[in-house]
Parts: C-alpha cells; sequence; structure tokens
C-alpha cells in the first residue's frame, strides 16, 4: 500500500490494483487540487441530500451503508451529530491487502460508540491532526489510544499556502509523546505493520 498527500483530507491510496482517492478539494483552498485518474473516491463531508447532487452516482461515495468496488468492502459510517440538513459527515472502513483502514475525515467530535466499535480493528486510522475547526488535538488522541492502530496518518493540519485557519501538527504528537519525521510518502505492507509496537503518528507532505 502506498499513500500520498495533497493536503486537507485528500490522499491517494495505491493497493492491489485500486487507486482511491479520499476527499478531493477545489482551488479556493489555497493548495493545488489532486489530478489524474482514480478508480474510487471517498467523501466525508458531501452535500445533503446525496441524491440531488448526484454523490452517488458513479465511482464516489458518500454517506453511510456498505459497498463494494472492485472486490473491497467499504463500509461508510454516518455520524449524526456532526451531520445537518445541508450536509453529511461519514467516517469509513474498508480493507485492502490485510490491512484495515480507517478514514474519520471531517471529524469534529468524539466518536460515537458504533464508530468506535467498527473501527477498533482498523491498522491504519486517518484522523485530524490540526485541531479546530475539526477535532482538537487533545480529543484526537484520546481517540487514539482507544483505537490503537497501529498507525495514525495525520491530516486537516496547516501548511503552506492553505488558505483557512488551523495548527500545524507538532501539538498532536506532543500529546501522543512522539517526535516523528514528516515523509513524502508511506509505504506500508500487513508485515511491517505486525512489528509495530504502539502507535506511530505518520505525517505527509505535499
Amino acid at each position: 500500500m502506498v499513500i500520498n498527500w495533497y493536503g486537507e483530507g485528500c490522499f491517494k491510496i495505491q493497493t492491489g490494483g485500486l487507486t482511491l482517492l479520499t476527499d478531493p478539494f477545489e482551488s479556493n483552498t489555497g493548495l493545488t487540487p489532486p489530478r489524474g485518474k482514480v478508480d474510487l473516491t471517498l467523501k466525508t463531508l458531501a452535500a445533503w441530500p446525496l441524491k440531488q447532487n448526484n454523490e452517488e452516482s458513479g465511482n464516489t461515495i458518500a454517506g453511510a451503508g456498505e459497498y463494494e468496488v472492485q472486490g473491497i468492502t467499504i463500509r461508510g459510517i454516518g455520524l449524526p451529530k456532526e451531520s445537518s440538513e445541508q450536509f453529511l459527515k461519514t467516517a469509513y472502513k474498508f480493507s485492502v491487502e490485510n490491512i484495515t483502514v480507517g478514514l474519520l475525515g471531517h471529524l469534529s467530535e468524539e466518536l460515537p460508540a458504533e464508530a468506535m466499535e467498527e473501527l477498533k480493528d482498523a491498522d491504519i486510522i486517518f484522523i485530524p491532526a490540526g485541531g479546530k475547526p475539526f477535532i482538537g488535538q487533545e480529543l484526537a488522541a484520546k481517540v487514539l489510544k482507544q483505537l490503537s492502530p497501529k498507525i495514525a496518518v495525520a491530516s486537516f493540519f496547516k501548511i503552506s499556502g492553505l488558505k483557512r485557519e488551523g495548527n500545524d501538527w507538532k501539538s498532536l504528537a506532543e500529546e501522543m509523546g512522539q517526535k516523528p519525521e514528516v515523509s513524502e510518502k508511506l509505504t506500508i505492507r500487513k508485515k511491517e505493520l505486525e512489528e509495530l509496537r504502539g502507535t506511530k503518528l505518520t505525517v505527509l507532505k505535499i
């Protein structure tokens, strides 16, 4: 599995012949939107109602439910307390190459019990790391301790060019007692995950 980051919650995950993109953004963020062909896009934040906005068409998944794409089963876990009449928030769980991935997306509160139960066996968790308007860094560290993934991948933190307000990932690292290195990409195999002890915070750069 190879993971690259474009900024915010946008990651390209390449595995087993499948290219998956999470939470693509527009250029008004101040960052360069991702380009290139992908097989599947997951949106953790989508306008509501979905059908009127065509979010469920094509290779884009948005919202709670069970989905299957190219033999991969994806579980969408609704976040009703964080959703509204205008938008829908969703967390996701899927497995590829015997690696279970949890995507927390635009999470801004503690995970509900159902989501915690679904994600407790995840090997890799993508979690907002820059604080407001997303989950606070102290609470993010608490969630990671509860879920105990092998790897936590930082998302939604402040970088050069990003127009919105926010913080960098360093406070989350301090909460976790770690000093991660910033890498261009994450390449990981199941065997390597099994050798890890505790949760390793991973920070990627564009």
